[in-house]
């Protein structure tokens, strides 16, 4: 019996550590462009040398979602078979995976294979795939893992803390002037994923301090209780720390992962932006 857990680049992890026996991890990544330069969000991605032509130029970046013929691809040489991918509300990835589990099934009819559309992106997404790759471990059957992981997911939330927007008036989402007084006042916005997995903003907290408590605040208010939290940071270590020194203050037990944000989260986030996943 063999499995994989097949990942759009939303999800951080570019490997799987101490993965399930006869269990492979497979990152499908999205493309980004930004003038007429197309990166590949795989393990060979400069990130830095991405984000800084990406902030050089005046033009609007964007990403492109994976064509169903690279899903199957990955897909082939497993019996079960699990695939999360960034929310449907902000990109094609799950249409397209839908598209390749639909052909790959017609063609291997044996295989099993459990779409997941995580509603969300980053720390979200990398808490989801380590469950499923925890159940593997157990020596559960496939619909009991699809059970379970279903069941799981009602139980994590994403929250997003921003310290830079310029993608964001770049593509017509916020106001040249919006994003300049942002900048000049030094303010972080913080928002969370919606039950629809829409982005939606919660609060404006003014200067990195403030952003900190403000973002343990949100998460308690909608349930923390010191559950696990991973957390997709794009070069911000120090508020990562910080942030964990006040969760632990509240919560000793918590458990709290740091992983850089892949290109995809990269370019979401910004420079010193972080998407967390955390348990409810």
């Amino acid at each position: 019996m063999t499995w994989k857990i097949v990942a759009d680049s939303g999800c951080d992890y570019r490997s799987i550590e101490n993965i399930a026996i006869n269990t492979q991890f497979v990152s499908v990544p999205l493309t980004l462009q930004v003038d007429e330069t197309i990166y590949t969000d795989n393990a060979e991605l400069d990130i830095d040398q991405m984000m800084e032509h990406m902030y050089a130029t005046s033009t609007a970046s964007k990403s492109a979602c994976p064509s169903p013929d690279d899903y199957i691809r990955s897909f082939e040489g497993a019996d079960h078979i699990f695939v999360i991918t960034i929310t449907g509300a902000l990109s094609g990835s799950q249409n397209a995976a839908q598209i390749a589990a639909q052909i790959y099934q017609e063609e291997h009819p044996e295989v099993k294979i459990h779409l997941i559309d995580s509603l969300s992106a980053g720390g979200e997404i990398d808490l989801i795939v380590t469950k499923i790759n925890q159940l593997i471990e157990k020596s559960l059957s496939f619909e009991e893992i699809v059970k379970q992981i279903t069941n799981y997911q009602q139980k994590t939330k994403l929250l997003f803390v921003l310290a830079k927007v310029d993608n964001l008036v770049k593509n017509g989402r916020l106001s040249k002037i919006s994003g300049a007084v942002a900048g000049l006042l030094n303010i972080r916005i913080i928002g969370e994923a919606s039950p629809e997995g829409k982005l939606e903003l919660l609060q404006k907290a003014r200067g990195a301090k403030r952003a900190v408590t403000a973002t343990l605040d949100e998460i308690v208010k909608a349930g923390y209780k010191g559950g696990k939290i991973t957390i997709a940071h794009r070069n911000n270590k120090k508020f990562c720390e910080q942030f964990a020194d006040l969760v632990h203050a509240q919560f000793p037990t918590a458990t709290i992962e740091q992983i850089p944000t892949s290109g995809l989260c990269s370019f979401y986030a910004e420079e010193g932006g972080l998407l967390m996943g955390y348990e409810i």
